[in-house]
């Protein structure tokens, strides 16, 4: 006898209005009832559970493809990745279509991509050859009638035919020299099909691939040879003819192989025509083979699949333009070729190159050591944020899309009158961004390459009136800023670097010393970027502004930017640079 468990809930309390709250007893008897499931493993263990097609359930073609490889390490046989379905569908006229699908909706096929109405090669007829087989309501079938006739050789020369049938009966009767055949005129009477490309290969795999067609679908033992079609669609087909260009139905994957007797009466009430509806058309139940190429499979299991077993797999990465930028890990390194070639064929076209970061950033200048992994070897590309383009090398400038969220919400705060100095620009993304909103802006980089893509990037987005670009030291550009008599005076200072940028708050200890306090200078306000490890982020970062500051601060806003590693966050303080700081008499000497 198979195990059986038995879920039984205890004496749930109900929670019900006053006047009708059931006593305890009644009311876990009430869920006893409903909630009591009982599993029987055996049967349990016979259910097919499917939520789409998989690599692992899916079949090799009989004779796989072989499609062109790449080059070196890269090299990915594509061909492998081919998976063939087994389903069955509704062969019906395509008119009548969309009312089939809404009517056997929840037997249909839902996969990812896949559509469940499909076309196969011969499902559309020529429009010449739609009025030969027009219904009774045209003609009253005579064309057809005479078309079956003469394809029997029968029919009387009293006949009715229709002009095609006319002209192939004077070809084979005579022509201008009596009574000869002549091919030429049979070739012109007769329409034109069209070519159907029936090759099997390596030449059509590279056609289809190159497409971007991921899925192919075939008909199999349906008869379509067969001369006589009543033994396929039964003793009625003479008063039931196809007439047109028919559709599949694909049904669910449950129902593949299975004959007309063990489908749901929904499906046969449309095979026998239950509905009570006088229909002039058959629907045939036929078998089809769904061919899954390697284009359609996602990257994440198309990795799990190359990967050794037991290896996570990687699934995210930074987009900058064109460039995909992973940051694998060890584990990761003697696939890295093969993940990146994934990760190009999965994202074409918008993705031309894959790079990795081999090192952490450990210079001043905040660029990466990058390795092109795939695709093309430049990593000059151009990125739209928000409506503004910016122009980066990722190999001498430092970029991070995954801060745009976090400068939209700074840029937010700033007002139409105000004027920003932001001394850690990069190639600009807050100061261009702020200039289309701010009154005037100071941009400076300590890198002479971010400097020139900043100046670029100004020209391009025609801000030159609003930006002034400096290429100085972090402190000697406070400095100089604060101290010269410039047109406009600063309100908002951003320090975006998040590794250093709290050092730098010293240089702001007695940077209004030379000022008197009852001078009208409005004191500006200091968003500062920095990580922390700590168990209170929020708190080590504000000691530390504390500290650089030789002050206490108060009314310091705390915004958690992201988490950039495990334990690692990113945060960003806002506060009014104090009085006393500005003025202090004694400024600190920096190390």
């Amino acid at each position: 006898m198979s195990p059986t468990f038995l879920l039984q809930t205890p004496h749930f309390p109900l929670f019900l209005p006053s006047s009708h709250r059931l006593l305890p007893n009644r009311a876990a008897l009430l869920f006893s009832k409903t909630l009591n499931l009982t599993l029987n493993l055996t049967s349990c263990s016979r259910i097919d559970l499917h939520h789409g097609p998989s690599l692992r359930r899916g079949r090799h073609p009989p004779t796989p493809d072989t499609l062109p490889a790449g080059d070196g390490a890269a090299s990915i046989e594509k061909s492998s990745f081919s998976r063939v379905f087994d389903v069955s569908a509704l062969r019906v006229p395509a008119e009548e279509c969309s009312a089939l699908e809404g009517r056997l909706r929840g037997h249909l096929l839902n996969w990812p991509r896949v559509r469940n109405i499909a076309r196969v090669p011969g499902d559309d007829v020529d429009s010449d050859m739609k009025k030969l087989i027009r219904d009774s309501e045209g003609d009253g079938g005579d064309r057809l009638n005479s078309l079956a006739l003469r394809v029997a050789d029968g029919g009387s020369d009293d006949l009715s035919l229709s002009p095609v049938l006319y002209r192939e009966k004077l070809v084979k009767d005579f022509n201008c020299r009596g009574f000869v055949r002549f091919p030429n005129l049979a070739k012109i009477s007769r329409p034109k099909k069209k070519k159907e490309n029936r090759k099997r290969g390596r030449e059509e795999v590279k056609e289809r691939e190159g497409k971007n067609e991921f899925i192919l679908i075939e008909v199999v033992g349906n008869g379509e040879e067969e001369e006589d079609l009543r033994g396929l669609l039964g003793d009625e087909f003479k008063a039931r003819r196809w007439r047109g260009p028919t559709r599949l139905l694909l049904l669910d994957e449950r129902y593949a192989n299975k004959g007309t007797e063990e489908l749901p009466e929904a499906i046969k009430a449309v095979l026998h025509g239950d509905n009570k509806q006088t229909r002039r058309s058959v629907y045939e139940l036929v078998q089809c083979q769904i061919t899954l190429f390697y284009s359609y499979w996602p990257m994440n299991e198309l990795l799990e699949a190359l990967l050794p077993e037991g290896t996570i797999v990687p699934t995210g990465f930074e987009t900058v333009g064109h460039i995909a930028h992973l940051n694998l890990r060890d584990e990761h390194l003697p696939y890295k070729k093969l993940i990146a070639q994934v990760v190009l064929d999965k994202n074409k076209p918008k993705i031309q190159t894959v790079v990795n970061k081999i090192d952490a950033i450990q210079n001043d200048y905040r660029t990466m050591q990058l390795e092109v992994l795939a695709g093309n070897n430049s990593v000059v590309t151009t990125v739209i944020e928000n409506g503004i383009h910016f122009q980066v090398d990722l190999a001498t400038v430092y970029w991070n899309s995954r801060l745009a969220t976090e400068r939209q919400r700074l840029i937010y705060t700033f007002t139409n009158s105000d004027v920003v100095c932001d001394v850690f620009s990069g190639v600009g993304p807050i100061a261009i961004s702020a200039a289309r909103k701010v009154k005037h802006v100071y941009a400076n980089d300590l890198n002479p390459n971010a400097v020139e893509y900043l100046e670029r990037n100004v020209v391009l987005n025609k801000l030159e009136r609003k930006i002034e670009v400096f290429n100085m030291e972090g402190r000697r550009f406070i400095n100089a800023i604060f101290a010269s008599q410039r047109p406009y005076s600063v309100t908002q200072v951003v320090m975006n670097l998040p590794n250093d940028a709290a050092e730098f708050l010293d240089v702001f200890r007695g940077i209004f010393r030379n000022r008197r306090r009852n001078d009208d200078c409005s004191l500006p306000k200091i968003h500062v970027y920095g990580f922390s490890k700590a168990q209170n982020p929020e708190y080590d970062f504000h000691e530390r502004i504390n500290m650089a500051l030789c002050e206490s601060v108060s009314d310091v806003e705390m915004h958690k930017v992201r988490l950039v590693a495990p334990g690692k966050w990113m945060l960003c303080a806002s506060f009014t640079l104090p009085q006393s700081v500005a003025f202090a008499r004694q400024p600190t000497t920096s190390l």
